[in-house]
């Protein structure tokens, strides 16, 4: 019997089977343009993904790296809440449903699934795409506006992923609003950059004044400790390069490193980690530097070095973005 196929490989296939019949000139332009658009500092008012043309090309381009960054930002999540699973999901602003092929790569077994995008051509592929994942299959693909017209039905888990760089400061601060009103958990996703890092900022603490517990990244529901401008928080997801990757941004590796920001908030009982490693960490001979953010509500460098033993082993297999300590740490 074949073993059952992933989530990840699943998505994978199908991203890379949108591309058959469409001129690799074509889908790199057209992958070029939107990455330009979606760069952009002005918010739009109308739907970047056009047609299928584009949202086939997009897709294929940004779907596995949306996943990645979702999934790790889930796993921290699942890993603050042991033993809950969601019984509902609605992703906001979810385009083609990456978000929601993270949520199943997270989490076994089916949960109603909404959808809801203003481009009505991502829904359409988005539906086509989800017929590869078993959980995804009586999901609901809705068209919706994304902003101050906002409102959600009751559900267990809100995604908005990517979705906040397009709005306005009066439509980000509706749609987390209505998420904080609607679901027992919210995770927000954003490129890894100083101004993604800003609108997550902003989205947590409206998500702490309406009662959440900040859950992942953060050790800690307290104001972040960067200064405003100094610096900014961030993680990498590693991600496989498809050749359209390759060809738009001129690389040979397999592979590329998703920067990414979130937040993971919850009304639920959540365990945040005791300190977050947020910063690569420093392999030196018989040394290990980890950047901390601690529960302390403050950053830190912590030195592990090989009379710390077991720790040592630990601190040289840790990543960026793990907690720390270790639950289990070698002996």
């Amino acid at each position: 019997m074949n073993a059952p196929v992933s989530p990840a490989d699943a998505l994978r296939a199908s991203v890379t089977a949108l591309l058959d019949g469409l001129p690799p000139r074509q889908a790199a332009g057209a992958v070029e343009r939107l990455i330009a658009s979606y760069r952009g500092d002005t918010p739009t008012h109308a739907p970047i993904l056009r047609d299928r043309a584009d949202v086939a090309a997009y897709a294929a381009y940004r779907m596995p790296a949306t996943f990645e960054a979702v999934r790790s930002a889930l796993e921290a999540f699942a890993d603050a809440v042991p033993g809950w699973a969601p019984g509902s999901h609605v992703d906001v602003g979810g385009g083609t449903g990456a978000a929601t092929w993270a949520v199943t790569a997270t989490w076994a077994g089916t949960r109603p699934v909404t959808v809801l995008d203003w481009a009505e051509p991502a829904l359409a592929l988005g539906r086509e795409i989800a017929a590869a994942n078993p959980a995804l299959r009586d999901a609901r693909w809705e068209r919706a506006r994304i902003g101050t017209a906002l409102t959600l039905d009751s559900t267990d888990l809100v995604t908005v992923s990517y979705v906040l760089n397009e709005l306005a400061e009066a439509d980000r601060a509706a749609l987390v609003d209505a998420a904080a009103a609607a679901a027992r958990a919210v995770v927000i996703v954003e490129a890894g950059t100083p101004a993604g890092y800003e609108r997550v900022i902003e989205a947590r603490d409206r998500l702490v004044r309406a009662g959440f517990r900040v859950a992942a990244p953060c050790p800690h529901s307290a104001a972040c400790p960067i200064v405003p401008g100094t610096d900014w928080c961030h993680f990498s997801a590693r991600v496989s390069r498809s050749s359209l990757h390759r060809q738009v941004k001129g690389g040979s590796l397999p592979y590329e490193d998703e920067k990414f920001a979130y937040v993971a908030a919850t009304r639920l009982p959540a365990e945040p980690a005791p300190n977050r490693v947020v910063r690569r960490p420093q392999i030196r001979k018989g040394q290990v530097l980890l950047d901390l953010c601690e529960a302390q509500e403050r950053l830190s460098r912590t030195t592990v070095t090989k009379r710390h033993g077991g720790l040592y082993r630990a601190a040289r297999d840790a990543d960026w973005g793990d907690p720390w300590p270790p639950q289990d740490p070698p002996g």
